[in-house]
């Protein structure tokens, strides 16, 4: 249903993938396919969300060091990135929400009507067919 792959956002920057790799969590339920993807750091307004046919790309930037400060150790990587999920068919993307509350993007992708289960009602009366 589902395919990720995280993409450099400068291909012509050297960076390791621990550098460009946004941790995400992917939930299903029968309504909706749950992507929390942890930003901390990043300013709301930073944030870019675009879908185009299956694919729905998440761009972000967090903020550089402060200046006039020597780094002692780095882990949390700045600067821009993007993110890129692949969607399947049975997806609405029509009706995707987005909220970005505590450092955390939280995304909503509705299940399409025609992929979630259904029952089949069993006809009796002896109607041949």
């Amino acid at each position: 249903m589902l395919l990720t792959r995280t993409i450099p956002f400068d291909p012509t920057r050297a960076a390791t993938a621990h550098q460009r790799t946004v941790p995400m969590d992917i939930l299903r339920t029968e309504d909706e396919l749950l992507v929390r993807l942890d930003l901390p750091g990043a300013d709301a307004d930073s944030i870019d969300l675009e879908v185009e046919r299956d694919v729905l790309t998440v761009s972000a930037r967090r903020p550089a060091r402060q200046e006039g400060a020597a780094p002692v150790l780095t882990e949390r990587p700045t600067g821009p990135f993007a993110r890129r999920l692949r969607l399947g068919r049975d997806l609405d993307t029509d009706n995707i929400s987005a909220d970005y509350t505590d450092g955390v993007l939280t995304l909503r992708l509705p299940v399409a009507e025609k992929a979630k289960p259904r029952k089949i009602l069993l006809g009796q009366g002896g109607a041949a067919l």
